[in-house]
C-alpha cells in the first residue's frame, strides 16, 4: 500500500432552525472565506446544502493535519461562527473527522 496523503478532513452536519438558514449560511460563509484567506493549513472549506431544500448544512473542511484544524478553532473569525450559530441550531451538530485511506500501488 502507498502512503496516504497528509490531510485531515472535517465533516460537520448542522440542523438549522426553521427561518434561520440565511443567517446560518452568512456566518458559515464568513468562516469559510476567512479560513481560506488567513489559514495556510486550511486547503478547502465548502458550505453545502441538500438539493431537497431542507434546513441542513454540511461543512466539508480539509486541513493539512489535526494541528491545523486545532489552530482554526483558535482564530478570531471562528468565535463569531461558533457563538453566532449556536442559537440558530435545532440540535447539537454532528462533527466527524477523517484521514485519507492509502491507495494501493499498482
Amino acid at each position: 500500500m502507498s502512503e496516504a496523503v497528509g490531510q485531515f478532513v472535517v465533516i460537520a452536519e448542522f440542523n438549522v432552525r426553521e427561518g434561520e438558514l440565511d443567517a446560518f449560511l452568512a456566518l458559515a460563509h464568513n468562516d469559510a472565506n476567512e479560513s481560506l484567506a488567513n489559514e495556510h493549513g486550511c486547503h478547502q472549506f465548502d458550505v453545502l446544502v441538500p438539493e431537497d431544500g431542507s434546513n441542513k448544512v454540511i461543512l466539508h473542511e480539509v486541513y493539512t493535519d489535526r494541528d491545523a484544524f486545532e489552530q482554526h478553532m483558535q482564530m478570531p473569525h471562528y468565535a463569531p461562527f461558533k457563538e453566532g450559530t449556536a442559537p440558530l441550531l435545532a440540535d447539537e451538530p454532528m462533527v466527524r473527522f477523517f484521514n485519507p485511506a492509502a491507495r494501493p500501488q499498482n
